[in-house]
């Protein structure tokens, strides 16, 4: 852990504890422009994007924020070059072997959405064996987004709708945003209080669309791997100088 880190390793006096967002999503943007900048392959800014992930994840725990959500890989992202998407599925199954003790330790609940079926194999046996031995953890709720799309998350919700009210199990008048909300991926997870993006890029790109109806964004030209607490701290100070009114007066 770094001096800057260890400086920040509890909730900076700036920051009112009861203002803070109970849910924080982000997109992280910006490993491959990272990586050539320090005039290294696409690959090493992802490795460096994981360890940006971790202390993140940790300083949400010390700060007690309750969920973070990240953007991890998108239903998009199978368009990049083959050895780049490989690299990215053996990087997560990697990871998630290797940290999985540690999130244990820390109480930290693992949870993945998305289309997890269209995933390598093994990759699948490790997210089931991550979110099966955190199922009970209630530090942090850590979702990881993995071929993740938003209008591929309705859609599937309506279909899962649509297919009981054909089966005579819900009625149309029944359907509510309730009803709606429990069929969606992050089903029984409160919407996003708080959405990061890095690397300066101004739109949702497929993420969370139900979800960010009401969300507070927040864009900052930092790479991803260079987003650190002194980044966040930022980003949260920000929030807390927002009024938000949710259509109200």
């Amino acid at each position: 852990m770094t001096t800057k880190h260890t400086e920040l390793q509890y909730l900076p006096p700036d920051l009112k504890k009861e203002l803070l967002p109970q849910h924080v999503a982000v997109i992280m943007d910006g490993n491959g422009r990272w990586a050539k900048r320090q005039g290294l392959p696409r690959i090493m800014g992802h490795k460096a994007g994981v360890d940006a992930i971790k202390d993140l994840l940790r300083c949400c725990k010390d700060w007690g924020i309750k969920a973070l959500t990240v953007y991890a890989f998108s239903t998009e992202n199978w368009k990049r070059p083959q050895e780049e998407v490989e690299f990215l599925m053996t990087l997560f199954q990697r990871v998630l072997r290797q940290e999985l003790r540690e999130m244990v330790e820390e109480n930290v609940q693992i949870q993945f959405v998305g289309n997890l079926q269209a995933l390598p194999k093994a990759l699948q046996e490790e997210i089931s064996r991550s979110m099966a031995e955190t199922k009970d953890n209630r530090s942090i709720r850590f979702t990881v987004a993995t071929n993740y799309g938003g209008r591929q998350e309705i859609v599937q919700a309506c279909r899962a709708i649509a297919l009981k009210v054909q089966q005579g199990l819900l009625q149309p008048e029944e359907i509510s945003e309730e009803v709606f909300e429990s069929h969606l991926y992050t089903a029984g997870v409160a919407d996003p209080d708080l959405l990061i993006r890095t690397s300066g890029e101004m739109r949702l790109s497929n993420f969370l669309l139900w979800q960010m109806a009401y969300g507070e964004i927040y864009i900052t030209d930092t790479l991803w791997p260079d987003f650190d607490r002194v980044e966040f701290h930022r980003a949260l100070s920000v929030y807390q100088q927002r009024e938000r009114r949710f259509g109200k007066v």
